[in-house]
């Protein structure tokens, strides 16, 4: 019952434009609820900590992470993200994408 996190935006079955609007949603069990202050985004296969430069372009809430116009990096990534909810219980998705 681990909390489940669900990129909706970008699609990457094709190589990423540039900029791009990023869309992340929560989902947890009742009666938990997501702690936005657990959200952490991990890089490349080191997983180097790069959430605080996220957050100075996102908002974590309950229920996710919008950013309309991000401006990513040429070549290709690997990102780990992580969240937790009131039960303790942390959740992780893993994604893999390329921007040109």
């Amino acid at each position: 019952d681990a909390p489940v996190i669900e990129l909706s935006a970008p699609k990457l079955s094709a190589p990423v434009a540039n900029p791009t609007a990023i869309e992340l949603k929560f989902q947890t069990t009742p009666p938990s609820a997501i702690k936005p202050n657990t959200f952490k985004v991990l890089y490349g296969s080191f997983e180097i900590d790069i959430t605080k430069r996220i957050l100075s372009l996102a908002k974590v809430t309950e229920s996710g992470v919008s950013v309309q116009d991000a401006s990513l990096p040429k070549g290709k990534h690997k990102l780990l993200m992580v969240i937790e909810d009131t039960a303790g219980r942390q959740g992780s998705k893993s994604v893999e994408f390329e921007v040109n």
